[in-house]
């Protein structure tokens, strides 16, 4: 595939999950600040303020991809955006820490994530899906960073209700984005047997149970690193909260850049269980680090942090994606970013509990030993790298009965038509099958069907 066509592909559809982002995270940095202020407030209820988007994203994430399997992904993602537009709006009129709640659970019931990305997944062959996923992954990360410039700026000057009105207005343009730019999905046929069974196979599966489990804990270490490190330098090392930038900035450019080497390591190399690991011993790392009552420590652990979480973001999604059938994506991603919103809800609620009654050290032990039974997981997670696709360009219309003789193979993993691009597809496992007995089999059994001579 052409770059000229990945950038056309994934870019609108990065853009408007980047501009959600920016969204959510352009009044992270100040959010429990600016909860503490309000009346009714409570350490618990800021928790519950900061992660209730994510609790109503785990409710609606499943049913949006469930619903976009069915009816489409674009008009699952323009549902997602209006219901998003009218949280913000409640958030930027609120009055109290209740009204702020309810806000901000209507912001996560806008859960269009998961859709977004099986909708990449959709668009992009696997071969490049990780390079699709490091796009959108470095355009939330450069949201990220412009978020956490202005959040604590604009809010410092402008009051927090201007972020939220900010927001709304940026849902609005990912409206237009979709209308204008975002391509439509390929016809796609596939072969699958009842829907209960398919459906029931997703949350069977180890490798889908291992990553749903990876997206928990690395949003909740995230969400618990939000609420922790505002407070902390406002309140325990009396930094001026306008001058938090200076700490998100670097630290947000640092995990930018290391995005890249990631992707290559774990795309090129096929090291991706390894670049998952070293992710999480920064996280392990960077926790210890902030237990230290030195200023300059303290803010080189969140460096670390943000580097840790920075090297998982642009495979995490790319590697769930590799363990599901196609007709399956968007269900199994709505799973996978459900627990993600689910370790974000967590880490929010956990950690006002934590910080509350007991101290930073409980975080950290806690942080420490989820790590290393996280890090023990990995070792039941197969390696996705065996598995290849191989591209049969079509002469003659073909139907996913005909097809069914490819299931004599051995090795032969699922095959579907893209009916767009006039191709089947045909997954299989490289340690049992090769290329070119699968070109041999449709040679024989499959002749004149495929134009054998273009198949790539």
């Amino acid at each position: 595939m052409a770059k000229e066509s990945l950038i056309k592909q994934s870019l609108p559809l990065s853009l408007i999950l980047a501009s959600r982002f920016f969204g959510l995270f352009i009044v992270m940095p100040i959010l429990s600040l600016y909860a503490l202020s309000l009346q009714g407030s409570s350490p618990i209820l800021i928790g519950i303020a900061m992660g209730g988007y994510a609790l109503t994203q785990v409710l609606f994430q499943i049913p949006f991809g469930f619903l976009s399997d069915k009816f489409g992904r674009k008009s699952m993602i323009a549902l997602g955006l209006v219901v998003f537009v009218f949280g913000s709006l409640v958030c930027a009129l609120s009055a109290d820490i209740y009204w702020l709640i309810v806000g901000r659970l209507m912001q996560g019931a806008g859960a269009v994530g998961g859709v977004i990305s099986a909708m990449i997944a959709d668009l992009v062959r696997e071969e490049n899906r990780t390079k699709a996923m490091a796009l959108m992954g470095g355009t939330i990360s450069l949201s990220f960073t412009f978020a956490l410039i202005l959040g604590p700026i604009l809010g410092a000057h402008y009051g927090i209700p201007s972020l939220f009105w900010i927001t709304c207005i940026l849902a609005l343009f990912g409206l237009v984005i979709l209308f204008v730019a975002v391509p439509n999905t390929p016809k796609v046929t596939y072969r699958f047997t009842n829907q209960s069974g398919e459906y029931n196979a997703i949350l069977k599966n180890k490798n889908l149970q291992i990553m749903n489990l990876t997206n928990f804990l690395q949003k909740g270490f995230m969400t618990l690193a939000f609420l922790i490190i505002p407070i902390a330098l406002v309140k325990g090392f009396e930094m001026p909260k306008e001058d938090l930038w200076q700490v998100y900035i670097p630290a947000s450019l640092l995990g930018f850049f290391a995005m890249a080497p990631a992707a290559i390591l774990a795309e090129k190399r096929g090291k991706f269980k390894a670049v998952m690991i070293v992710g999480i011993l920064f996280f392990v790392f960077s926790y210890l680090l902030m237990l230290s009552e030195s200023q300059a420590v303290f803010i080189f652990g969140v460096l670390v942090f943000f580097v840790g979480f920075s090297i998982h973001e642009p495979i995490m999604q790319s590697l769930a994606s590799r363990y599901c059938k196609a007709h399956q994506k968007g269900s199994a991603m709505g799973i996978f970013t459900s627990f993600g919103y689910l370790g974000s809800f967590f880490g929010a609620l956990l950690g006002g509990h934590f910080y509350t009654f007991f101290s930073m050290l409980s975080i950290t032990m806690f942080v420490v030993i989820t790590s290393f039974l996280w890090i023990l997981s990995f070792s039941l997670l197969a390696n996705p790298t065996m598995q290849k696709n191989l591209y049969l360009s079509l002469k003659n219309r073909i139907t996913n009965e005909t097809l069914e003789v490819l299931g004599e193979l051995r090795g032969v993993l699922e095959w579907y038509i893209n009916e767009s691009e006039q191709v089947v597809v045909v997954k299989y496992d490289k340690h049992l099958l090769e290329e070119a007995e699968i070109l041999e089999f449709a040679r024989g059994h499959l002749e004149g069907y495929f134009d054998l001579g273009d198949s790539k």
